[in-house]
């Protein structure tokens, strides 16, 4: 409990303000920035929401590497702070390509925060332990999140203040907060296991012990080129990755385009905006109920499936039902799916590695694969399919479909491999005997 009072809360408000930031353009589009900077005109939009990604991807594997380096205190503070302030510059652009190249610095800060906050995470406990945190890390974030709208929606009435409009306080306001919680974070943010300050030395060795125990990596070792071309061969580093694309791409698709689609209902921009919080609230829970139970089970494999499923039932109700009700609903179940996916992708890929090093690269690499996400979302929510965007949720649809296939197959094969080591067929799993994959 000390660990998770001091770990889990801190990063989760950051990423609470990380993905706000992140994820707002529908929110302030449709609060009049879609006007002001012509956004509508071609493709603006999309390349908007695209050109985030681009740095986001590239970089998240040396961000990992150089979080060790640095301490994470110091590197997550710092990139808040910078990322606060791009908000702020955010909310004085006058053109739209000044709004782009803004959103590219944010993926270039943005980069090293959420891998590096799961890679944390996962160095300070056990397998049968993690998932539950990630998504303690990611439903307080995803409440936080919910409730952006609404806050979106109050610094609307600000509109004329100051000479300034309704939208761009949205960027200047949560800009300011932001940063302001980036300062706060060099004093609250605790470092790794091996350098922390706030546990005695007694409790930081039992911390060690636990993990030595479970998984045998207690101790660091540095990511070198060699191991890192070791990994990429790992063909099962690289199934994670596609399944965190999978959750991702309908994540940012509801976050994007969530808010027009609901305006096409018919709605203002008002109630647009407050309609957009209880899909988000309601998966942030969702999220917690399924880490709670797949952490007890210590099974990961078929809740992921399970929540997939909910996509597949969900992004066609939204695509072609008739009537606002049904439509709605199926944002609650799309989105629910995806939230419980997002950390348990990640502690599905937790517990089925070995080693401190190939842990953060690959947590990066699923991360960087959820950036591709992202860019998926950009690309098929084309403008002239706006505001129902039916083929953007088809793709979504097949995105959950092939997440459920690639489940599959990883579970198929683990399970072979443990009845392997079982029956003595085979060599140990990751190098360390006794170790079994976590289905």
């Amino acid at each position: 409990r000390k660990i998770d009072w001091r770990l889990v809360p801190i990063l989760a408000a950051l990423y609470a303000f990380s993905l706000i930031d992140r994820t707002n353009l529908g929110l302030i589009r449709v609060a009049g920035m879609d006007k002001a900077l012509h956004l509508s005109v071609g493709n603006r939009y999309s390349i908007v929401t695209l050109v985030f990604f681009v740095p986001y991807i590239i970089l998240e594997i040396p961000a990992n590497v150089f979080l060790r380096k640095a301490s994470p205190r110091l590197f997550l503070s710092t990139i808040v702070f910078l990322w606060g302030c791009i908000s702020i510059a955010a909310g004085f652009v006058k053109t739209w390509n000044q709004l782009a190249a803004l959103r590219a610095l944010l993926g270039v800060l943005e980069a090293g925060f959420f891998p590096s906050c799961a890679y944390l995470i996962t160095l300070w406990y056990i397998r049968r332990e993690v998932q539950f945190r990630l998504a303690l890390f990611t439903l307080i974030s995803y409440v936080a999140g919910g409730f952006s709208p609404i806050l979106a929606y109050g610094l609307t009435m600000m509109e004329g203040r100051a000479g300034i409009h309704g939208w761009q306080w949205i960027w200047i306001m949560e800009g300011i907060i932001t940063a302001v919680l980036g300062l706060a974070a060099y004093f609250l943010i605790v470092d790794f296991p091996d350098r922390n300050t706030f546990l005695t030395p007694e409790e930081t060795g039992f911390v060690k012990n636990r993990i030595e125990e479970d998984r045998g990596d207690a101790q660091f070792d540095t990511l070198t080129v060699q191991k890192a071309l070791a990994y990429t061969r790992e063909l099962k580093l690289w199934a994670f990755g596609l399944c965190f694309m999978c959750c991702t791409f309908p994540a940012y698709s509801i976050s994007f385009f969530l808010p027009t689609i609901i305006g096409g209902m018919g709605y203002s921009v008002r109630d647009s905006q407050l309609l957009c919080s209880p899909p988000f609230v309601f998966g942030a829970v969702y999220a917690l109920v399924v880490a709670y139970f797949s952490d007890k089970t210590v099974k990961r494999g078929p809740y992921l499936a399970f929540n997939a499923l909910l996509g597949v039932i969900g992004f066609p109700m939204l695509a072609y039902c008739e009537g606002n009700a049904p439509r709605y609903i199926g944002t609650f179940l799309a989105l629910a799916g995806s939230s419980a996916n997002m950390p348990g992708v990640l502690a599905w890929q937790a517990n089925n590695v070995i080693g401190q090093s190939k842990r953060a690269y690959s947590s990066a690499l699923s991360i960087m694969w959820g950036g591709i996400g992202g860019i998926m979302a950009a690309l098929v929510f084309r403008q002239q399919d706006a505001p129902k965007y039916v083929p953007g949720l088809i793709a979504t649809l097949v995105s959950q479909i092939f997440m459920i296939v690639v489940i599959a197959i990883l579970s198929v094969y683990f399970w072979m491999r443990n009845k392997a080591v079982k029956n003595g067929t085979k060599g140990v799993i990751e190098g360390k005997e006794g170790f079994l994959y976590t289905l």
